[in-house]
């Protein structure tokens, strides 16, 4: 294969945005997997605590997908867990507004920011964990 074709083939791929291992992207959390995916994580882990109705809630998730684009995933990780599909993790963490963006690290709950959190200090409270 010629340089050139190599070249194009690499940049197509870092434009499809298939070099998702350094960003990160918002995935979903349930009762049955918030262990392994929250408590046993050895990053810096965001839960978003959030509802279909809820108006708030659902602002609060472009930010946080533009949050996760802008973080590596190596160092933080950001979920979402439906409070109407799943009650066991926010009974546990004693939700009681939402949104509630509860911060976890080493399995342990080390923060917490309740309604609609904007960008700039979602960012701020992220790289106070994870200088």
């Amino acid at each position: 294969m010629s340089r050139k074709i190599v070249m194009g083939i690499v940049f197509l791929f870092l434009l499809s945005g298939s070099f998702a291992m350094a960003q990160g992207k918002v995935g979903k959390v349930t009762d049955v997997n918030f262990k392994k995916l929250v408590l046993d994580s050895k990053t810096l882990v965001i839960v978003d605590f959030w509802a279909t109705w809820c108006g708030p809630c659902v602002k609060q998730g472009p930010i946080l997908e533009s949050v996760a684009s802008k973080t590596d995933v190596s160092k933080v990780k950001i979920y979402k867990m439906n409070v109407d599909e799943n009650t066991v993790a926010p009974s546990n963490y004693k939700i009681r507004s939402i949104p509630a963006l509860v911060f976890f690290q080493n399995g342990k709950e080390v923060d917490r920011l309740e309604g609609l959190t904007p960008e700039d200090e979602l960012m701020k409270k992220i790289s106070s964990y994870t200088k």
